[in-house]
């Protein structure tokens, strides 16, 4: 396999972490059996990540859709999270990983959300990589978000609408204050941005794999890296311009 380049590394890597279910269902498992074994893989490519220098990792936890599954697997997905923030926080710490959270927290349970919200406190000062967690998120629902807070704004003369603008707009996303994502992974063969990240990945490289979740590992994540780094990123310019401005 290629070695990584340390100096193009993307900044920013967001994961759409699907197969679980299927990854299960190959093996005459469980759902929660799959989901269990997921978890393995968020540690092994959490500990990659921070390991190769990336230093934000956002992974697509559980989706505001995701609250329609049966209540028996929902209820095992918020254990099985719960769990592992209680599990991985001292690690995290350890390791100098900021923990973080994105979207519609209030869904969580009591005690899902002071578990989340203990894991965040005691991380708060690390700075080597953060791990930001989607939970409960959509995307439309994330810009809807931003355009309230934008007229909430508007109301109270905190900001002018002259004043709303691209540079603007992303500091009422829940986003705010990190960087968009540089490459998008989706894992299970699927070909779908599922409701995430809508706005951020405007110019993200998306990268698929047929690899299920439970499969997917350092060394997938590294085929995935070398793989961003053979494309050239050109962000609307051509590449005589691009070469221009890197000579």
């Amino acid at each position: 396999m290629e070695e990584i380049e340390k100096e193009k590394l993307p900044r920013h890597i967001a994961i759409i972490m699907d197969g679980n279910g299927r990854w299960a269902k190959k093996k005459n498992l469980s759902r929660i059996s799959g989901h269990l074994k997921g978890v393995d893989s968020v540690r092994e490519v959490v500990t990659a990540c921070r390991e190769m220098g990336i230093k934000v990792l956002t992974l697509y936890a559980f989706s505001m859709e995701n609250w329609q599954r049966p209540k028996e697997e929902v209820t095992a997905l918020m254990g099985l999270l719960k769990e592992y923030l209680l599990k991985e926080r001292d690690e995290m710490v350890k390791n100098n990983i900021r923990l973080s959270a994105i979207g519609r927290l209030e869904d969580l349970s009591p005690d899902v959300r002071a578990t989340l919200d203990e894991a965040i406190k005691q991380t708060k000062k690390c700075d080597g990589m953060i791990l930001n967690l989607a939970l409960s998120y959509g995307g439309r629902s994330e810009i809807l978000y931003a355009v309230h807070g934008i007229l909430s704004d508007l109301k109270k003369g905190r900001i002018k609408e002259e004043e709303i603008d691209l540079s603007s707009f992303p500091q009422y996303l829940w986003t705010r204050g990190l960087p968009d994502p540089d490459l998008l992974i989706r894992t299970s063969g699927e070909s779908r941005i599922s409701n995430f990240l809508l706005y951020q990945i405007a110019y993200t490289e998306l990268y698929l794999t047929e690899t299920l979740w439970p499969d997917f590992n350092r060394e997938e994540l590294q085929k995935a890296i070398v793989d961003y780094q053979s494309r050239e990123r050109r962000f609307g310019l051509t590449s005589e311009q691009i070469n221009g401005m890197e000579e």
